[in-house]
């Protein structure tokens, strides 16, 4: 059974995302943090991560640097929503999604995801991690 480990400092996110790969047959941990993320996959390993890149404290991509370096054989799948502001919260200064997840794929990612997204996207990210372990 594939050992997913995600990465969101959103309750409600992780628990969404945990439902979600649970009923797909997967073992879901999660961590609210990128330290809590670090301790846990030098605990128990992991054989992809989901992390959202905009957290407090160790971001996703610093988060994705250091699990690039200590464990290369690791999937990364990242997500974020950051810088998706509404028509009354435009902010011309604000970095966009792309941006984040650009600098996400720069650290190691393997994959990006732009939140939201559809359950679909995330298996078809997740069965293409997969498929890259076995090649």
């Amino acid at each position: 059974m594939m050992n997913i480990l995600v990465v969101d400092d959103e309750t409600d996110v992780r628990d969404a995302l945990r439902r979600v790969l649970v009923r797909a047959g997967f073992a879901v941990r999660c961590t609210g943090n990128g330290a809590e993320a670090l301790e846990e996959i030098r605990r128990a390993g992991a054989d992809i991560v989901i992390t959202d890149i905009i957290m407090p404290g160790l971001d996703g991509v610093e988060t994705i640097g250091t699990i690039r370096a200590e464990f290369p054989a690791v999937h990364i799948i990242a997500i974020s929503g950051g810088g998706n502001f509404g028509d009354g919260a435009y902010q011309p200064t604000a970095i966009t999604t792309s941006a984040y997840l650009a600098a996400a794929n720069k650290a190691g990612a393997d994959q990006v995801l732009t939140k939201p997204f559809e359950t679909a996207d995330l298996l078809k990210a997740i069965g293409r991690s997969s498929s890259i372990g076995n090649a």
